[in-house]
């Protein structure tokens, strides 16, 4: 297994080395310090509890039934990138230590998804006698990423494992689609919800690695970056990331550009010829700006939905965009019949608040 390293350091034996990028192993040994080129989700990746960026009543939650040694069998679901699997090797580590390795079993269900694993890796994991480190460390771990890749066949095999050996392992299930888990499986752990993170903590978080890499980052970046990610902290360093080797300073339309998301100030273009001018000069138009900077219709229509507009007139686009198979011009169509439904609205208002 990999070991898992802490956050930058800098080399105080070395001040005149250039620290930026720089990490150190964790206690324990393992491979090499990472490098610049390593990617920002590992070389930030939580390493305790208190390191976690969000979910704080989970994670207090999970920290107190560690340390009084009453861990159950775990089932954390959510989307991505929103700290289950961080939160699980931060408790492997609070339990186990250095000892890590001996006592903790990582599969991704993904790649070794039949019963065979089941059968044999997981069974004779747990069947061998623990070693004994202390009163925490006296029952082993498996982790089980990705469970809900996990074949049915191989999940009743799991559940029967689980039953048998629960005095000497606690089995950790992570998944995102909960529903892709058996009821008999989900019944036997403690479930917890990683719900995609705010954007407080996200900013939070980004900050922290934009002080530690030293990065030019302005304030309209730093928010396109928060929501581009929406909610899923591994998105949000990977644009980081990227948009850092792509440009010197981090901006909004850097960001934007690195990713290929239109800018707000097409979209607010674009929306504006949608709700204002007639269908053969948007059509024209739209077309311009999709052929000069690349964009897809797809991610027009995504962010030009969200502008204000009454619920019913909302309902009733995104009713009709459902029916279209993301034609511009169908597009421009449905829009038309929106803004006539604005107009009317707007009409109607006026009328009510006449004096009379």
């Amino acid at each position: 297994m990999a070991e898992v390293v802490s956050l930058m350091e800098v080399d105080d034996d070395n001040p005149s080395q250039d620290n930026k990028g720089k990490a150190v192993v964790a206690s324990g040994g393992g491979p090499p310090p990472h490098t610049k080129a390593t990617p920002w989700v590992e070389k930030f990746r939580p390493q305790s509890l208190a390191d976690v960026a969000a979910h704080r009543d989970i994670i207090d939650t999970i920290d107190r039934l560690t340390s009084e040694n009453k861990m159950p069998h775990l089932l954390l679901y959510g989307p991505p990138g929103t700290g289950k699997t961080s939160t699980i090797l931060a408790v492997a580590r609070k339990l186990f230590g250095v000892q890590m390795h001996n006592m903790v079993l990582e599969l991704n269900a993904s790649d070794e998804r039949g019963i065979d694993v089941v059968r044999q890796q997981i069974q004779d994991f747990a069947s061998t006698q623990s070693f004994s480190f202390g009163a925490k460390a006296s029952v082993k771990l498996v982790l089980l990423d990705e469970a809900d890749a996990m074949t049915k066949d191989a999940q009743f095999a799991l559940r029967r494992v689980i039953e048998r050996y629960t005095k000497s392992t606690r089995f950790a299930l992570i998944c995102n689609n909960v529903n892709k888990i058996i009821p008999a499986l989900q019944s036997r752990c403690t479930r917890f919800r990683f719900a995609p993170l705010d954007p407080v903590h996200v900013t939070e978080r980004l900050k922290h690695v934009i002080t530690a890499e030293g990065l030019d980052v302005t304030e309209d970046g730093l928010a396109a970056l928060v929501r581009l990610s929406n909610g899923d902290m591994r998105k949000a360093l990977n644009i980081l990331q990227s948009t850092d080797m792509a440009s010197q300073q981090i901006t909004e339309e850097a960001v934007y550009l690195c990713t290929g998301n239109p800018l707000p100030k097409d979209i607010e273009q674009i929306s504006y010829w949608l709700l204002n001018e007639p269908f053969s000069y948007s059509f024209q138009k739209i077309s311009d700006i999709k052929a000069t900077k690349g964009l897809a219709l797809v991610d027009i229509v995504r962010e030009v939905t969200m502008i204000k507009m009454p619920s019913d007139v909302r309902i009733q686009l995104i009713n009709d965009l459902a029916d279209v198979e993301l034609q511009l011009g169908s597009v421009i169509a449905a829009f038309t019949r929106a803004r006539s439904a604005l107009v009317a609205a707007a009409k109607w208002t006026a009328v009510l608040d006449r004096p009379q």
